[in-house]
């Protein structure tokens, strides 16, 4: 399914994942492309984009502390020790509503079957998507909604996985006060101020940066520029998205730029007393929402 406005067009793919295809804008992939052989198997790793419910990266060993019991999850990442980015990306969504430039899927997590051992607490997700026109370009708006459909309160968060074309003059920008170390299976170790490596304020290439982290005191901005063509992407998320994943694997055409809620095994460690973790809340009934605009423009390569 495709919705349109202006010179733009985005491709969803609900039952993968709840996913989104590709942003396409005055001729130009503004996410990655994902390929038709990857939509054909239905590959959600390879597409554009796909939604993070109910909590983002990795829970460690797979097993979840809150409200004084350990609920062991089920490993969803091949033989990673740690279960990752929640369930939505890994299910089918419905279509819920369609207009030319809008659309609203869902995804209802029931505890039938296996569904407790990959989150045990029941929840309803909505991913709404607006397409704007703006000037040089368009403005995707996202928004994700998940609502707590159990009779017991658990810990959750929310965040998006987009992916980003990446060529030899791709350049980031973005600010933030602190980064979290990692070790071998990407878990948080350390704390630090940002380290020059990894600083993209102001604005500069990737070249040839590699990082996976979790950055802190960031603004809810970032740009993405492509010199090469001379268009660029800007970010904007609610100040919910605490927390701003980055991760510009080697040797790729691609980076992903994630703004999340919270850091990585977030409710393990507000569990042991940790602050500034991310970590929310939801009650029986209760319901939170959290929005991200990708603004697609050119710019004055002068």
């Amino acid at each position: 399914m495709t919705i349109a406005a202006g010179d733009a067009t985005v491709a969803l793919v609900p039952g993968v994942g709840g996913s989104i295809a590709s942003f396409h804008c005055r001729g130009i992939d503004v996410l990655r492309p994902t390929s038709e052989t990857s939509r054909h198997a239905g590959d959600v790793r390879q597409f554009a984009c796909y939604p993070l419910v109910p909590y983002s990266n990795r829970i460690a060993q797979s097993a979840l502390a809150f409200d004084e019991r350990t609920h062991p999850l089920a490993r969803n990442f091949g033989d990673h020790p740690h279960a990752i980015h929640g369930v939505g990306w890994q299910r089918a969504w419905t279509l819920e509503a369609q207009e030319p430039a809008r659309a609203r899927i869902a995804l209802d997590h029931v505890l039938d079957g296996d569904a407790a051992l990959a989150w045990p607490w029941a929840f309803r997700a909505t991913q709404a998507f607006v397409l704007t026109p703006v000037a040089d370009g368009a403005m995707l708006t996202l928004t994700l909604t998940i609502r707590n459909t159990d009779s017991r309160a658990f810990p959750f968060g929310l965040g998006w996985h987009p992916f980003f074309p990446r060529d030899e003059s791709s350049e980031l920008g973005f600010v933030a006060q602190g980064v979290w170390q990692t070790d071998a299976t990407c878990l948080p170790t350390m704390h630090v101020t940002v380290p020059p490596d990894w600083r993209f304020d102001p604005p500069r290439a990737i070249g040839a940066t590699t990082v996976d982290n979790v950055f802190t005191g960031w603004g809810g901005d970032a740009e993405i520029r492509w010199p090469r063509t001379g268009h660029r992407a800007l970010i904007e998320a609610d100040r919910s998205c605490s927390h701003l994943v980055v991760f510009v694997p080697p040797g790729t055409d691609h980076f992903a730029v994630e703004p999340v809620t919270h850091m990585t095994d977030a409710f393990n460690r507000a569990a042991r007393g940790e602050p500034d973790t991310g970590t929310r809340y939801l009650r029986p009934g209760e319901a939170r929402s959290c929005t991200m605009r990708i603004v697609a423009t050119t710019y004055d390569l002068r």
